[in-house]
């Protein structure tokens, strides 16, 4: 089966089904930035198939496969278990798709497919090793109760994770959101939580997980949320999230463009960065579209796994303008200003660009 998703014509618009997803899952909207973490009505929310509907006094957790001694779980005997929270950015992994030209046909989202949330669960780690991973364990399956299909296939929501990457301490299986029992959208009543990794491993409605003795190759590992340039040419796996800014839009909007309209004068642009790779080193900001760049201030620095605050002081004379932002974490990797293409419309972490209108004061 083909990794590439359908790309769009040159002069195609976006479709009734597109405008359909957009509807379901929505972004972040960008105002909502100010917010260290981010209220639960506002955190990007992306939903594969249906929201289903979970019983919590006969949901089940399983732990099986390639252990000693497998285990099965009840909410409560979950929320017994050794507690943590972390607060973690997520971003999912089409963010942006929908700025690509040509446009890879699916979930159209722009710059706000983003949140940032604390999460409070039990670590992985900890019920693995309950379990007793036995040698040879190569990847863990994590199954999800959401049904549907996908490119032909009927499945449920499954991702796979190799086994070192889910003994990291700070992977959870969560069932509070800001302090809150996980809403039904985003996952009640447990999913993973795989900080500095896209939205597409932090499977929600969890219901099992299953070592293995081998590579996972379900759908959304092998087929969904690969990075491919040409129709019949290699292929790899989405993996951590590439280094993000993102600006606050200043001043006032015009209701149907979003663009911007300010005063002339002292202006203070802020907004986040985050990286899955590595902490945010340096923010630069660019009143001309790009084509030079300034350091803006980073904030103090919080948890590992959340974004960081930015801000940039701009002495704005009257005109027309093009802001934008970039990123770049300490392991080397920079946001790039042009786009990142592939088929499927992943990781574009292409710069934001705001149009902005400074009037006289």
């Amino acid at each position: 089966m083909s990794a590439n998703a359908r790309i769009a014509e040159p002069d195609e618009a976006i479709s009734f089904e597109e405008l359909g997803l957009a509807a379901r899952n929505h972004g972040l909207l960008l105002e909502a930035l100010r917010y260290d973490v981010t209220p639960i009505g506002l955190h990007y929310l992306l939903t594969h198939y249906d929201i289903p509907a979970v019983d919590p006094g006969s949901w089940r957790l399983r732990v099986d496969g390639h252990v000693e001694e497998p285990i099965t779980l009840r909410l409560d005997e979950l929320r017994e278990q050794p507690r943590a929270s972390h607060t973690v950015t997520f971003e999912c992994a089409g963010n942006g798709r929908a700025k690509l030209s040509p446009r890879p046909v699916s979930q159209p989202w722009l710059d706000g497919a983003v949140g940032t949330a604390t999460w409070t669960g039990t670590p992985l780690a900890a019920l693995l090793r309950t379990a007793g991973v036995r040698p040879g364990a190569v990847d863990v399956a994590f199954a999800g109760a959401d049904h549907g299909l996908e490119r032909g296939v009927e499945q449920d929501y499954v991702r796979g994770l190799a086994v070192d990457d889910c003994l990291r301490e700070e992977v959870l299986l969560a069932y509070e959101m800001n302090g809150q029992p996980l809403p039904p959208q985003h996952g009640f009543p447990l999913r993973l939580v795989v900080p500095g990794w896209y939205g597409m491993a932090q499977v929600k409605w969890l219901t099992a997980v299953t070592v293995l003795d081998r590579p996972f190759d379900g759908f959304q590992n092998e087929i969904a949320y690969r990075y491919v340039e040409t129709e019949d040419g290699p292929t790899k796996p989405v993996t951590r999230i590439k280094p993000r800014a993102l600006m606050i839009p200043p001043g006032m909007p015009d209701f149907m463009s979003r663009e911007r309209v300010v005063e002339a004068g002292a202006i203070t642009l802020e907004g986040r960065a985050w990286s899955g790779w590595a902490p945010i080193a340096q923010v630069e900001v660019s009143v001309d579209g790009g084509d030079t760049w300034k350091a803006a201030e980073l904030g103090e620095s919080g948890e590992r796994w959340a974004w960081r605050h930015w801000s940039f002081a701009w002495d704005a004379e009257p005109g027309t303008y093009w802001l934008a932002v970039r990123a770049a974490d300490e392991a080397g990797h920079v946001q790039p200003v042009d786009q990142p293409w592939n088929r499927q419309g992943v990781g574009n972490n292409m710069v934001q660009r705001i149009p902005v209108t400074v009037r006289p004061a």
